[in-house]
């Protein structure tokens, strides 16, 4: 009785594995993006900073090298809770405003982002559109041409291409490379070819004026990219990836910084999952939107994950026991034809984004090393659940000059 009850839960998560795997391979081509548009679209750059005096300054000169006409675009510096000098950074910048927002009771980017925006609606300028960084990013010199095409376009939410400032600092950052080049090849360039939702990233975001005013922002969980994403397409939106446009994010170098990171990360998507996932099923079936089944799927994933531990630990830790009868795993009883080939391409994965995406060819011997990093998303994807519902950040710096990280890691 346990063993087929086994065999059906193995089933269920193999056919969401599948799905994916046949997903990817709608990743293997990509139409490049093109611009037409003369640029009329004009931008507020929001840039949240929490004590961020060590790269701040690098950002903004990035930005104000843009090959956008700089009429069209100011730039916002949101000094969130800041006890340093990133503020004084900030001013020193002819044009570039910083907004000081001092509130303890409320940590985090997503409210300081609601903050901002508040104030950005009362300023006698408005704007067509809002960008969203991250302190420590660099930004491609023709990032707002992209996202003046797609306004231009109709589309109402865009995310660009999020890449890594720094896969060479350590093995962690490698692997953290390495997963964000499989995510934008193998998970967001698929769901645009096929015409389904992409999903924001925290990062290099361009929201339509129109459409913040009309939602409002109301995203202040630990993932307030998720979040959003999740509000976008419950009302019909479909945010849309530009592959073009690139984001160059830095990324932890140690091991625990990256772990704090993740616990976050899956804190605030066990929280979304709870909240979101069954509305978003249930809309997708009622309307017969698979954009809408998708999404759910997609937001799943974090007990997708969790499930996949436990059962993988159960299936491991059976084989240990002396004795027999064992349980059966999915891949002992499904016909060697679709078992193998599947196995080999979960693997073959990594390297063939890494092909697709061009990497440079020393980063492939990163890929010894990355199944640490992969496994350790287990043990922290199960502190996750039992401590989803802590809701406070806390604020790491790097010994490293390129990035102080925002994290949350109370329990970590």
């Amino acid at each position: 009785m346990l063993n087929n009850l086994l065999l059906i839960v193995q089933v269920f998560f193999f056919l969401i594995g599948a799905y994916q795997v046949i997903l990817s391979f709608f990743g293997w081509y990509r139409k490049k993006e093109t611009i037409t548009h003369k640029p009329t679209k004009s931008f507020a750059l929001l840039v949240a900073a929490h004590n961020e005096e060590t790269v701040v300054g690098a950002l903004i000169e990035n930005l104000l090298k843009m090959k956008y006409p700089r009429e069209l675009f100011d730039i916002f510096v949101i000094c969130d809770n800041c006890t340093d000098g990133t503020a004084n950074i900030v001013r020193g910048y002819e044009g570039v405003y910083a907004c000081e927002r001092n509130n303890p009771a409320q940590r985090g980017k997503g409210f300081a982002i609601e903050w901002m925006l508040k104030e950005l609606w009362k300023r006698p300028r408005q704007y067509d559109a809002v960008v969203m960084f991250d302190a420590d990013n660099l930004v491609a010199t023709d990032f707002l041409q992209y996202m003046n095409e797609d306004l231009c376009n109709g589309h109402r939410v865009i995310q660009g291409y999020l890449d890594t400032k720094n896969p060479h600092d350590s093995w962690v950052s490698a692997a953290n490379g390495i997963n964000y080049w499989f995510c934008n090849r193998l998970w967001q360039l698929p769901r645009y070819n096929l015409g389904l939702s992409n999903f924001l990233g925290g990062t290099g975001m361009t929201f339509e004026t129109k459409l913040l005013k009309e939602m409002g922002w109301g995203a202040t969980s630990l993932v307030e990219d998720l979040e959003f994403t999740v509000r976008c397409i419950q009302r019909g939106i479909k945010p849309k990836f530009n592959f073009e446009a690139r984001v160059y994010d830095e990324k932890p170098i140690t091991f625990r910084a990256s772990s704090r990171q993740r616990l976050r990360w899956m804190q605030g998507h066990f929280d979304i999952t709870r909240r979101y996932m069954l509305s978003t099923l249930w809309q997708g079936i009622r309307e017969r939107s698979w954009v809408k089944i998708d999404a759910a799927i997609y937001i799943f994933n974090a007990y997708n994950f969790l499930i996949g531990f436990l059962l993988t630990f159960t299936l491991w830790f059976d084989l240990l026991l002396p004795g027999a009868p064992h349980f059966d795993s999915i891949y002992s009883v499904a016909p060697a034809w679709i078992a193998v080939p599947i196995s080999l391409y979960i693997y073959a994965q990594l390297p063939l984004s890494m092909l697709l995406e061009k990497v440079n060819w020393k980063l492939y011997f990163r890929l010894i090393t990355f199944p640490i990093f992969f496994f350790s998303w287990w043990p922290v994807t199960f502190w996750a659940f039992f401590t989803q519902n802590n809701k406070q950040w806390s604020h790491t710096e790097h010994t490293r000059v390129l990035r102080l990280e925002e994290v949350q890691g109370k329990q970590m």
